[in-house]
């Protein structure tokens, strides 16, 4: 399980925590992670309500390949105006199919969206004022270590459960929502790096439990500044 759950209240700080204990002029840091399906935005609507500042890379992604923004322009140059809907829009669809099965077509994509993203959430972190911001990186074992985590949460479901949600939303096959969560990193690897773990497998009442349990926790680790 996560590095957390036997390390008492604290756990063990990293490096980046302790110094932004001794250098109190940015709000902390905190990693908010899991596989698809798992319910990281019904979290971070909760943290959201305590009134923590709550960044979310997935909806920055959407934000940098707007219309008229240099990340569409770049990935039409890229990969044609076949990925664009007639009103100009991306057609995410068209796009996701082109990059399925195409590791380089992914790499590229990547690595015009991969910076916009890194540039735009470091903004807004800059801006936030709270003693901690969340910061949603839906694929932080697998894309996201550049991002300086000073505490790391992991919303957990069985494999099970994620598979039962994907089908649910997505209204795909149960192969192709098989090959979607093989394609993320394991459960187990993002457990070893979690210093708290959200369980979401239960009751609404008991996931906001836990997260106000994890919020007074933060509260302590990081003091007001």
């Amino acid at each position: 399980m996560g590095r957390g759950n036997n390390q008492g209240l604290y756990g063990i700080f990293r490096p980046a925590i302790i110094f932004k204990l001794m250098n109190q002029h940015k709000p902390a840091t905190v990693i908010l992670t899991g596989g698809i399906a798992s319910g990281k935005t019904a979290v971070s609507d909760l943290f959201a309500q305590l009134g923590v500042s709550v960044v979310d890379t997935d909806l920055i992604a959407r934000e940098v390949v707007m219309p008229g923004h240099i990340g569409l322009k770049r990935i039409v140059s890229r990969f044609s105006e076949n990925i664009l809907h007639t009103d100009g829009t991306l057609d995410r669809a068209a796009l996701k199919n082109l990059i399925f099965s195409d590791k380089q077509a992914k790499n590229d994509l990547e690595s015009i969206t991969h910076p916009l993203i890194r540039t735009r959430v470091m903004q807004m972190l800059d801006n936030c004022s709270a003693r901690y911001s969340i910061l949603v990186v839906p694929l932080y074992i697998e894309t996201g270590k550049h991002y300086n985590a000073d505490h790391i949460i992991v919303v957990d479901v069985p494999v099970e459960t994620q598979l039962k949600r994907l089908l649910l939303r997505e209204h795909i096959d149960k192969e192709l929502a098989l090959q979607i969560i093989n394609q993320q990193t394991s459960r187990e690897e993002r457990l070893a790096v979690a210093d708290d773990v959200i369980t979401n497998s239960g009751s609404f009442e008991q996931l906001e439990q836990q997260v106000h349990i994890i919020h007074k926790k933060l509260l302590q680790i990081f003091p007001q500044h």
